[in-house]
C-alpha cells in the first residue's frame, strides 16, 4: 500500500476535482445535444403539420419531441448537480489545502527524521 502524505493527498484530490469539472462539463455538453435533438424533432413536427400529413404521425412526431424534451430536461438538471458537485468538490479541497497545508509546512521545514510518528500537538507548536 502506498504511504499517505499531505502532498499525494493533494495530489489526488486535485486529480479528482479536475476530473468531476471534466465530468460535469461533458454532461452539460450531452445535455445541450440532448436539447438541440428535442428542438430539431419539435421543428420537424410543426413542418409535418403544416404538411399533408396523417394526424397519427404528426401526433407521434410531436409525442416523440415532448419525450426527448424530458431527457433533455433531466440532462440539464443533471448537468447542474453535476457542476454542483464539481464546485462542492474543489471548495473541501480548498479547505483542506488551507487547513492542513501548515502541517506540510512544518514538516518540510523539520530536520527531525521519523516524522511520520510525531505527534500532531508537536506540528502544530512548529
Amino acid at each position: 500500500m502506498a504511504e499517505l502524505t499531505f502532498k499525494a493527498l493533494v495530489r489526488k484530490t486535485e486529480a479528482k476535482e479536475r476530473a468531476l469539472a471534466r465530468n460535469a462539463e461533458g454532461v452539460k455538453q450531452a445535455a445541450d445535444r440532448i436539447k438541440d435533438l428535442a428542438d430539431d424533432t419539435a421543428s420537424d413536427a410543426d413542418a409535418l403539420g403544416a404538411k399533408t400529413v396523417d394526424r397519427d404521425s404528426l401526433a407521434e412526431c410531436q409525442e416523440l419531441a415532448r419525450i426527448i424534451r424530458g431527457v433533455s430536461d433531466g440532462a440539464i438538471d443533471y448537468a447542474s448537480k453535476t457542476a454542483d458537485t464539481a464546485k462542492a468538490a474543489k471548495a473541501a479541497g480548498d479547505q483542506a489545502r488551507t487547513t492542513h497545508a501548515g502541517f506540510q509546512e512544518a514538516f518540510d521545514r523539520s530536520d527531525v527524521t521519523d516524522l511520520e510518528k510525531v505527534s500532531r500537538d508537536w506540528f502544530e507548536q512548529e
